[in-house]
């Protein structure tokens, strides 16, 4: 399927581990989102190397992406039981801590090939992340090999342009973030935008 940018975010069913810490068995993507935006995000393995500051990035950032209406969802290829092993080690012995948002077990592999993010030799899931509206459409994805981290921050710069353009219906030029100003998506406003901005670019 390659890029999902303006499809449906394909649906999924699978056990997961809570942010509160319970397990369950039947996590559903669009029940879980529905009439939300969401960013669910892949990572190769449980008790690695770049995934746990990911992780943990996502968790620092928590608050910011609920603020917008935000929900986060992990998935990676390991069970939920070693989801909850892995939230039950302390950051300093490798674990990433009691994260408060679910990590989705892809035990099948079913969910990244859905995706189109399982690397083709290691079997795991690339660094992928997925911004997805409150109809259940993917506005951005961004892929990253194993050992390239994200900017989590990056993302939320994202919901906030995604925000800013369902708002005001400007669009959002290069490099912009909250405050900034949008353009208008026609000839007079590239070039009202231009005539201001262009040397910030």
């Amino acid at each position: 399927m390659g890029v999902l940018v303006g499809r449906k975010a394909p649906n999924f069913t699978a056990a997961a581990v809570l942010g509160t810490g319970e397990i369950v068995e039947d996590f559903n993507l669009h029940e879980q989102i529905k009439g939300k935006k969401a960013v669910v995000f892949f990572y190769p393995l449980d008790f690695t190397f770049v995934c746990p500051s990911e992780l943990i990035a996502f968790d620092h950032r928590l608050e910011e992406f609920k603020k917008r209406g935000v929900e986060v969802i992990g998935v990676s290829i390991d069970s939920q039981f070693t989801h909850n092993a892995w939230r039950n080690t302390a950051e300093a012995d490798g674990g990433i801590g009691e994260v408060k948002y679910p990590l989705v077990a892809d035990v099948k592999h079913t969910i990244c090939k859905s995706y189109d993010v399982e690397h083709p030799e290691a079997g795991v899931a690339f660094r992928a992340s997925f911004l997805i509206d409150e109809d259940g459409v993917v506005r951005h994805q961004i892929v990253n090999d194993l050992p390239l981290g994200r900017n989590i921050d990056e993302m939320i710069r994202l919901v906030d342009a995604l925000n800013f353009h369902q708002k005001h219906g400007d669009v959002c030029p290069a490099g912009w973030k909250e405050g900034d100003e949008g353009m208008k998506a026609d000839a007079k406003g590239v070039a009202d935008y231009l005539s201001k901005n262009a040397g910030k670019l």
